[in-house]
């Protein structure tokens, strides 16, 4: 954590315990502290915010007396613009700090959506046993209105350590799932699935494992995390050859309840390596499917050698329309036409990544049997809100 600090200015809060905090307004005068002194000024992450991000703060004190001191607690409390107040928890509680002892508080708020903007101030304060808060070191904050067009981060991952994908973020599909697809997806095995080198690998194989010529994996946050509007991107490398099929999309919570495409689907990302430098954006619903009259509706974008460069997949989904890029270039837009047939996308939806082989599409020119192991590189997965 980057720490600003700045200078010490000590002054008396004259407040009640127990009083409003709308209702404590601190008397700035300068007051000569009994002996506890601060040895590591207030320290906050950084100085300007906005709502949904979380302050940190931390201050150490020093008994620098030759007797014990006793405090009542020890805070951060905030000034709002508008002069109310607010703690940052955990205060101390209750202690007695020994000669030479020091007492280090760290805390955090996350602004909520109903926080002024304007300037707060941010300060330590402490009240000592004969009841009197002393209030030091204030430093003042921005709490910022976003400027349009802004995102916050609000899941992720970025892949680091090593072993299998995270099981709090991850699930798995197995066995042969769809499509005619050629390889089995396994669960829990290193092969196939793993975090290495700060990134997701997502390997197929031709291993013969339990029986099955090819495995692979297709991971899902199904049941631990979904998504209904925002920005969903994927950094990613891709395998070529004929016959994969590496995939970033997503499908409807309700699958088990109301089927395929009932559900939707949301292609952020399609690749067949015998089509090597195109990528596909495409949705699925009950009017637009394979298979229907109408057929699926997407787009197409070229990419450079994405089997050597990693690119960035992502959707931008609001309620009027799913926007779809490759890198910068938003190559297909997707309007909600108002009804639920052509629409399905006012619901939530989870995430998969997997890499097929073979299958209705990706093996329509056959599977290149030399070729393996093919890998899927994901650097990270991002999802971001509109503020």
């Amino acid at each position: 954590m980057k720490l600003k600090c700045i200078a010490v200015l000590a002054t008396l809060w004259l407040a009640g315990c127990g009083a409003d905090p709308e209702a404590q307004v601190p008397a700035q005068q300068e007051q000569a502290l009994t002996g506890l002194t601060m040895s590591t000024p207030l320290a906050l992450n950084k100085t300007s915010f906005l709502r949904g991000e979380r302050l940190e703060a931390t201050v150490t004190y020093k008994n620098s007396t030759t007797q014990n001191i006793t405090v009542s607690t020890v805070v951060v409390a905030m000034r709002t613009p508008t002069g109310g107040g607010a703690d940052l928890s955990p205060g101390t509680g209750a202690k007695t700090v020994a000669p030479g002892q020091t007492v280090t508080l760290s805390a955090g708020r996350t602004f909520t959506s109903t926080d002024a903007y304007g300037t707060w101030r941010v300060f330590s304060s402490w009240l000592d046993s004969a009841g009197a808060w002393h209030e030091e070191a204030p430093l003042l904050i921005e709490l910022k209105a976003p400027p349009a067009n802004t995102w916050r981060l609000v899941w992720q991952d970025e892949f680091d350590g090593s072993g299998l994908p995270d099981s709090t973020r991850w699930g798995y599909e197995v066995g042969y799932v769809r499509n005619g697809e050629s390889q089995y997806y396994t669960q829990g095995r290193l092969e196939n699935a793993r975090r290495e080198n700060g990134q997701l690998i997502l390997e197929a194989r031709r291993d013969g494992w339990n029986g099955h010529d090819i495995t692979s994996a297709s991971l899902i946050t199904k049941g631990k995390k979904s998504f209904l509007y925002g920005r969903i991107e994927a950094r990613a490398k891709l395998p070529t050859g004929k016959g994969t099929w590496p995939a970033v999309w997503m499908l409807g919570t309700d699958i088990d309840q109301v089927g395929w495409p009932a559900c939707g689907e949301i292609d952020i990302m399609e690749y067949v390596g015998f089509n090597p430098t195109t990528i596909h954006g495409t949705v699925h619903t009950p009017f637009y499917y394979h298979g229907s009259a109408a057929g699926p509706r997407g787009g197409t974008t070229p990419a450079s050698s994405p089997w050597l460069d990693y690119h960035l997949y992502a959707i931008e989904w609001f309620p009027d329309r799913i926007d779809f890029f490759v890198d910068s270039v938003k190559y297909f837009t997707f309007f909600n036409e108002g009804t639920s047939a052509k629409w399905p996308f006012n619901k939530a939806h989870y995430l998969l990544l997997n890499l097929a082989i073979g299958g209705s599409w990706g093996g329509a020119q056959g599977v290149d049997l030399t070729l393996f192991p093919h890998r899927v590189y994901v650097d990270y997965v991002r999802v971001y809100e509109r503020l």
